[in-house]
């Protein structure tokens, strides 16, 4: 009874909830005579690439999951390493939990990048395959998800040999595919508020399953 009442406590909004990005259009609903008006936000696009143990993954195999994206290239000698280390911090929150979380790092060098070399990359930097994917495949694909989909870029750009994507931002996606927050995947206090709204948006459909309670129970205490 007391895990109910800490997860019912932190579900009526007494912590903030990641707001929501990018509106694309806004619904006129009449309902019993009355107008009403619904803004429609944007959900991220299916999409198929290769991840580090040469397995064709897409979107639509992580339904149900909240997602942490973010784009790096394995040769990149300035902010890749920090923003890895920190996703390692957060993957290593979520290691006893680890169906709660997916994590995503497109490569923005995608035609160096290739699954051998991805893997070695995963291995080196101790990278768990089954919840966090280091992804390769079509530069242009990628670099059109990168602009029109997660929205990290405000340059456009053809995918060609001189267009070229390189952003610290950390995006978090829910569970119905709704972008939920960018962070700052440098700043060490952007990071952490990252973790927090992962486990709150845990908390907005599941606050009621006995494992969850476990987890929120032990995120409370510290443990």
């Amino acid at each position: 009874m007391s895990g109910y009442l800490i997860v019912d406590h932190y579900g009526k909004n007494v912590v903030p909830i990641p707001r929501y990005y990018i509106p694309e259009r806004v619904d006129t609903i009449v309902k019993d005579g009355k107008t009403q008006y619904d803004t429609v936000f944007h959900k991220i696009g299916n999409f198929e690439l290769t991840n580090q143990l040469g397995q064709k993954v897409s979107l639509d195999d992580l339904k149900g999951k909240v997602l942490l994206v973010d784009f790096f290239f394995t040769s990149c000698p300035s902010i890749c390493p920090k923003l890895t280390a920190n996703l390692q911090k957060i993957q290593e929150a979520y290691v006893k939990n680890d169906t709660l979380l997916q994590l995503l790092s497109f490569s923005v060098d995608p035609e160096r990048d290739s699954v051998e070399r991805l893997r070695k990359y995963g291995y080196d930097h101790r990278i768990n395959p089954d919840n966090w994917w280091l992804l390769t495949g079509d530069k242009k694909e990628i670099y059109d998800l990168a602009r029109h989909e997660f929205f990290v870029s405000v340059t456009e750009g053809d995918g060609g040999p001189d267009d070229f994507i390189h952003t610290e931002k950390l995006i978090l996606i829910d569970k119905n595919g709704h972008i939920r927050g960018y962070y700052d995947g440098l700043d060490a206090n952007a990071v952490r508020q990252c973790a927090n709204d992962i486990a709150v948006l845990h908390l907005e459909k599941e606050k009621k399953r006995p494992g969850f309670l476990k987890f929120l129970k032990g995120l409370v205490s510290g443990s």
